[in-house]
């Protein structure tokens, strides 16, 4: 019997470098957006020094692990079976779904996944001890350490409040002393903004870290305990005297130095703090197997009050080998560059395109926000009002716009500084704070001070902010429900469950790779699609070309897909054929989004180019809604089960996808080679293409006059040759006016 124990460890070591893995790709946001976003300095150096601060601060963490053996629940209360399935079914939850938020690029919570899943597979095993085994013993608060418990739910539900109040706080009062145009006052004050920032960090990520650390000498924690305001106070000298040095001496930027050390120790506040959410489970399953092994009590009858001790160290290899994983982790991990987006997205000073659609709840946030300026404008004088919205005036950015920072490095320091400080004092208190929610919350708050929020974006940020706060609630529920019925079914199936489990994990996380890849794919085709650095009319013609080329390219196979699906009854692939409609209608709305950016870009004697390019973008916009139209009606129509189409009514259809699929082959192969010879000859066969229509019409009108009898049929057959039609239209319409432009840009 002692086998499937050892067995079930090794599953649980797998499941903690998986875990280590997924955790860390959701969250490297937490300690690299900053850096990313402020671009202060290269990507390399960014990942170098945040490895440095993973993996030392895997060797902080040590005082956090009791959190997983004792932190929720009572040891002395569950056998060691119980313990294991707890253990067991919080690991496979916790992988679970955090794969899912990270193939959904959302950022959510390490910590509140694996306290929320402890909970739940403790609390089902207690209930059933209870209730159903007859057990005794007590009530289920017995079994739950729920003093622990909710001093740990209610410090990360204060956190989320006091990160966003602070970072709003700090980054006003930042942004009000160096403004927008940094270079002003830089020597001024400079030095001693980066001596109070160099000496938070000191002070609360390496000196309170300090305490967690075995090997450290007892003399130097009780002196770091017993003298902390003159650490501080030599500390603020000294960094302020170092960061005039770089000013004055080195010539290298402050605010640089700021971030490189803020993510250095953001990094080893997010490692000390979180690597117990991925390790700190399985290294409380070894350590209850190592009191129990040798016991001549069986596994089901012996009771886990060791594992209560306070003086059960992490082994100091364990630890080593988590900061490599997920040191290798943060290097590899392209599930992780997604969630960094999210963020930025949310949080960036310039616009773009918004991830998050506008909802009810954002517009009056909003509104009342407006409200609230009003009122308070009306209250302040109006010089005070000047001077302060004075310091807010931002330079205009003119380089390329994929090369524009999200935010500058006065933000970017404020973000380090700000979370780096709140959850050292979390570590500081072994409490696991959500590094998620902190520097979510601190970003979001600093962007909302820094006024990033205006009134082109802030219906859209909100939502966003929104989006990602109910991801966390959500992740508590699912966390809980999930766990628990997994402990459930572990407990009642025994070894059984355990390997269907296992095997349940495998398929999932293939099955969320593939998911995620295509994800990326799709990503990158939209971005290749948008174009935004074009500069001279020959850019322009060729980028035009190519971006009509791959939209007919797209519409001619969903059109031909949707004709022959919906002449098959095919539900499923009707269905396939709207997302895929939905992907292409995305494309056109990003390339609409651009346009900004792409007339701004042009230079100056290409007025009329921008205006063919806006025309363009239309009859685009205007093919596709006429396929939006035909493959709904489609979807619909085989959904509500109606008469399916005729034999001869589909050959009919059938006749007009060849013409166009012909049609489309010869203007895909123009544009593409941006050979515009046969343009001439393409357009004189429009009147044959619309004869063809209006015969099919004709055809369907004496059908309804001698054998059809389905209205619904007729209904969908019409609609589908009028919009046919007006494609056929749309098409020629786009093609008259590139003949034309390129004629006019031929004679120049």
């Amino acid at each position: 019997m002692e086998q499937i124990y050892i067995i079930m460890l090794i599953a649980l070591a797998i499941l903690a470098i998986t875990d280590l893995m997924v955790g860390v790709s959701n969250d490297a946001v937490n300690f690299l957006n900053s850096a990313i976003g402020s671009k202060a300095v290269s990507f390399k150096t960014i990942m170098i020094v945040a490895s440095l601060g993973v993996a030392v601060g895997a060797l902080y963490s040590n005082g956090m692990m009791e959190i997983a053996r004792n932190g929720i629940f009572t040891p002395s209360m569950f056998t060691f079976n119980d313990v294991i399935i707890i253990f067991l079914a919080v690991m496979i939850t916790d992988v679970l779904l955090l794969d899912v938020f990270n193939t959904l690029g959302l950022p959510t919570s390490t910590t509140v996944s694996v306290i929320f899943s402890l909970l739940g597979a403790s609390v089902v095993l207690a209930v059933y001890k209870v209730y159903v085994s007859g057990d005794g013993s007590g009530n289920i608060g017995n079994y739950i350490n729920s003093e622990k418990a909710s001093e740990i739910v209610y410090s990360i539900l204060l956190s989320v409040a006091l990160s966003f109040a602070l970072g709003s706080l700090v980054q006003y009062v930042s942004r009000l002393i160096f403004t927008f145009h940094i270079e002003k006052r830089y020597k001024y004050v400079a030095a001693l903004f980066g001596g109070v920032a160099m000496t938070a960090i000191t002070f609360f990520i390496l000196v309170k870290g300090l305490k967690s650390i075995t090997f450290v000498p007892s003399e130097v924690k009780d002196f770091i305990k017993e003298n902390p305001l003159t650490i501080i106070g030599y500390s603020l000298i000294l960094w302020t005297v170092v960061c005039q040095l770089l000013i004055s001496v080195f010539k290298y930027s402050v605010f640089k130095f700021i971030i490189i050390v803020g993510t250095f120790g953001l990094a080893l506040a997010f490692a000390g703090n979180d690597l117990v959410n991925f390790i700190g489970v399985p290294i409380a399953a070894y350590q209850a197997y190592e009191i129990w092994a040798g016991q001549s009590v069986g596994a089901t009858e012996f009771m886990m009050s060791d594992l209560e001790k306070e003086n059960l160290p992490a082994p100091f290899i364990f630890l080593a080998l988590a900061g490599l994983v997920m040191v290798y982790t943060l290097w590899t991990s392209k599930k992780a560059r997604t969630v960094i987006e999210t963020e930025q997205n949310l949080s960036r000073q310039g616009e773009g395109n918004e991830k998050y659609n506008a909802n009810n709840l954002s517009r009056n946030i909003v509104r009342g926000f407006m409200y609230l300026g009003n009122v308070i404008s009306f209250i302040l004088p109006k010089a005070l009002q000047k001077k302060l919205d004075a310091q807010f005036i931002q330079p205009e950015y003119t380089g390329k716009r994929d090369e524009q920072p999200m935010f500058d490095m006065v933000r970017a320091s404020v973000n380090l500084i700000v979370a780096s400080i709140l959850i050292s004092i979390g570590t500081s208190m072994k409490l696991p704070l959500s590094t998620t929610y902190v520097t979510f919350m601190v970003a979001m708050g600093s962007s909302f001070a820094d006024r990033a929020w205006d009134r082109e974006s802030a219906v859209y940020r909100v939502a966003g902010v929104f989006n990602v706060i109910g991801g966390w609630f959500v992740t508590a529920m699912a966390a809980f429900l999930s766990s628990a019925i997994i402990a459930y079914i572990l407990f009642i199936g025994e070894v059984f469950a355990f390997f269907a489990f296992m095997i349940i994990v495998a398929i999932f996380f293939y099955r969320s790779n593939q998911i995620h890849k295509k994800k990326v794919k799709e990503e990158e085709e939209i971005k290749k699609l948008r174009k935004e650095d074009i500069v001279t009319l020959k850019e322009m013609i060729t980028e035009s070309s190519s971006q009509i080329s791959k939209v007919l390219r797209k519409t001619s196979g969903l059109y031909s897909r949707v004709i022959d699906n919906l002449g098959l009854q095919d539900l499923a692939k009707l269905k396939e054929n709207k997302k895929a409609l939905k992907k292409l209608e995305k494309e056109i709305d990003e390339l609409k989004s651009n346009v900004f950016y792409f007339i701004k870009n042009l230079d100056e004697n290409s007025v009329e180019a921008s205006k063919f390019y806006i025309l363009i973008l239309g009859y685009l916009q205007d093919m596709v809604q006429s396929l939006e139209f035909i493959t709904t009606s489609s979807h619909s129509h085989v959904n509500n089960n109606h008469k399916k189409l005729k034999f001869n009514q589909i050959r009919d259809l059938k006749t007009v996808d060849a013409q166009l699929q012909e049609l489309f082959g010869r203007l895909e192969e123009s544009f593409n080679s941006e050979d515009f010879s046969k343009l001439d000859e393409i357009l004189k066969d429009k009147k044959a293409f619309l004869d063809t229509v209006s015969e099919l019409i004709t055809k369907q009108i004496t059908r309804i006059r001698t054998t059809e009898t389905s209205p619904k049929n007729s209904k969908l057959y019409f609609a589908l040759l009028l919009e046919t039609n007006d494609l056929i239209k749309s098409i020629m319409n786009l093609l008259e006016l590139f003949k034309e432009f390129n004629q006019q840009n031929n004679k120049r």
